[in-house]
């Protein structure tokens, strides 16, 4: 592990992710930040935003004013289209990108178009991003400029399910993937994206016949599955701030008993320090993984003996988000995957 510090660039600073990327990195041993970027409050500090924060921070600046020769890592936690149009003059600087935004997920330009609106501006730098949940990408994710860090749902769903697809222990058909989100995972424009009454006290479903994260959902299971998986994936806003926790229903196939499902789960993940798979039937929720990086999985049986039950929990503005950018970045500098997420 190199013993220098690396210098780390934050832009979009004072959105839910970029605060709690500053709140992680801050305390990080082999970190330095030195920009805080944003498009308000030029010249303020960052603790108008978070009080927590350490004192000793930059001042928020204009992206203007950052001399990229200096900065070895960025951390872009902006609006859907614009990391194309930053990496595309940063390409041939001596940094590497890591985005927190869905610019860089998708392999197929026409899907990004069909599920964004937008056209993509950076199409000749995909083949140097790599989509990275970090548990599946740790012997690669070095070769690469580019990091795209998988979103909140799509993390908290292909934790417990891409190494059952892997081995063929599941029926690829009738999966329900039910998954709950706190609202913070709409970012600061939460009632400009939802118009329902009573927002912060009731539950909506929403993205029912078309959710943008499908759209990566399906190419990551493409890479690992000859045959076509078939799955209803439903999301819902819960009426709190963070946290996120999955129920995936699945259809065992014939001769697979769910100790099978729980054994071979268990041994996948035996080396991820932030994956944690629990006894069989254990009841979890989100408690425990609030405010870390960590992912709780529970297998649990059903009264139909044919189905079982995968729970999977995280915080979504950490482990989906902030958290998973920085275990990247670890991966990539030689760190140890939890050092400053303990």
């Amino acid at each position: 592990m190199s013993k220098k510090k690396i210098k780390i660039a934050i832009v979009g600073a004072t959105g839910y992710v970029g605060l709690d990327l500053i709140k992680f990195l801050s305390k990080h041993p082999m970190v330095k930040i030195k920009y805080l970027c944003a498009q308000k409050k030029i010249g303020k500090n960052i603790q108008l935003f978070n009080k927590k924060l350490p004192k000793k921070l930059p001042l928020i600046s204009n992206l203007k004013l950052v001399n990229w020769d200096s900065v070895d890592v960025l951390f872009c936690a902006l609006p859907n289209g614009e990391a194309q149009l930053l990496s595309k003059k940063l390409v041939n600087k001596n940094l590497h990108i890591i985005d927190l935004s869905a610019d860089f997920r998708l392999t197929n330009t026409f899907e990004y178009k069909k599920f964004y609106g937008i056209n993509h501006k950076a199409k000749k730098l995909i083949n140097q991003s790599i989509y990275s949940v970090s548990e599946f990408t740790k012997k690669k994710i070095n070769q690469y400029k580019i990091i795209a860090c998988a979103g909140c749902y799509p993390t908290s769903i292909q934790l417990p399910l891409l190494p059952l697809i892997k081995k063929n222990l599941i029926n690829n058909k009738n999966i329900i993937i039910d998954s709950k989100s706190g609202y913070s995972g709409a970012g600061k424009n939460l009632k400009k994206k939802f118009k329902h009454k009573n927002i912060f006290s009731s539950i909506h479903a929403y993205g029912i016949f078309k959710h943008r994260h499908t759209s990566e959902i399906d190419q990551e299971i493409k890479k690992i599955s000859k045959s076509k998986i078939n799955y209803i994936f439903v999301p819902h806003l819960i009426p709190t701030f963070r946290g996120m926790l999955t129920s995936i229903y699945l259809d065992l196939k014939p001769g697979i008993k769910i100790t099978k499902i729980f054994s071979e789960l268990k041994k996948y993940h035996k080396n991820n320090f932030f994956v944690k798979v629990k006894p069989l039937n254990k009841n979890i929720g989100t408690e425990n993984v609030i405010n870390t990086n960590f992912c709780e999985i529970s297998i649990c049986k059903l009264k139909d003996k044919r189905k079982i039950l995968i729970l999977s929990a995280i915080d979504n503005l950490v482990k989906g988000a902030a958290g998973q950018a920085i275990q990247n970045m670890n991966i990539l500098k030689g760190f140890k995957e939890n050092l400053g997420l303990k």
